[in-house]
């Protein structure tokens, strides 16, 4: 079994058609699991006995609410996500509804397939709020797990890609992934943006982020966390019909089409390595910003 800082695994899984149960103190984290199937519950037929699956950040939602009948379940009041409502990856066996579970690209193993369940999804979710089109002008905030992911979609539609980081090791990253131009975090672009991505958790970056957009362009915020954004002036920041969008988890279809594409590419995902007893050094990386990419802890 594998396991990453933010919950990247490969574990056994149990396919299930009922339901899962409901939030309890007592969790089991991870929600980027890879696996294969052990068992099938009863009516399931979707997937096959070991047949490789994956399970995503979000692991439920009720299907009858207006957002999942709008196609926007991402939305749904009553959604179930994966190590906070029902055991994630870290457990050894994991159950997930079968038209929650995932196919899996065969071009990426499962090490590498893993951080695609969450900062894959997610970042491919940005760029669709972000109204990115191939040949696309985009300035991506911020260089770690995600947009490292999401720079090699972007790529793969030939759009002109400027990167803003403070971090050396996530700048020679990007420089490595074909980053058209390279700053700091701060810095003004060579050209203006028709979209922009924010992966940072960072609300000082909003307004330099709004100031780089050209006409019409639209900044998605891909954090489930921002700390406090400075207050934006609607002539310099908005006018011209700019916008700023939040990011809330992913469709089912977002996944789907995250993950065919990723299997064309086929996407490079850039892992650190770490057996389970490092999951705390994991954690504190991640924290101080010293992460390359993904970390992976390989279980037993």
């Amino acid at each position: 079994m594998r396991v990453s800082a933010c919950g990247v695994c490969r574990t056994d899984l149990h396919v299930v058609e009922g339901d899962l149960p409901p939030r309890r103190s007592r969790i089991v984290p991870g929600h980027e699991v890879v696996g294969k199937v052990e068992r099938l519950g009863p009516g399931s037929a979707r997937f096959s006995i070991g047949e490789r699956v994956g399970i995503a950040w979000l692991r439920q939602t009720c299907g009858t609410c207006p957002y999942c009948r709008k196609g926007r379940e991402n939305l749904c009041p009553n959604a179930l996500f994966t190590g906070w409502d029902s055991d994630g990856g870290y457990a050894e066996y994991a159950v997930v509804r079968e038209d929650f579970a995932y196919r899996l690209p065969d071009a990426i193993d499962d090490e590498h397939a893993a951080p695609l369940l969450c900062a894959g999804i997610i970042g491919f979710r940005a760029i669709r709020r972000a109204g990115v089109e191939p040949g696309s002008t985009v300035g991506l905030y911020g260089f770690g797990g995600s947009a490292h992911l999401a720079i090699q979609v972007l790529r793969h539609w030939n759009c002109r890609v400027f990167v803003m980081s403070r971090g050396g090791v996530h700048r020679d990253l990007a420089g490595e992934l074909g980053a058209d131009w390279i700053g700091d975090t701060f810095d003004r672009p060579p050209a203006p943006l028709d979209a922009a991505i924010l992966f940072a958790p960072a609300g000082e970056i909003v307004p330099a982020a709004m100031r780089s957009l050209d006409r019409g362009g639209v900044l998605a915020i891909a954090g489930i966390y921002l700390s406090a954004m400075p207050p934006l002036d609607y002539e310099r920041d908005l006018f011209n019909e700019r916008e700023v969008r939040s990011v809330t988890a992913n469709t089912r279809a977002d996944g789907d089409e995250f993950l065919r594409i990723a299997g064309e590419i086929p996407i490079r995902t850039h892992t650190v390595g770490m057996g389970l007893d490092e999951a705390n050094r994991a954690l504190q990386m991640l924290k101080r910003d010293e992460l390359r990419g993904a970390a992976v802890l390989h279980v037993a």
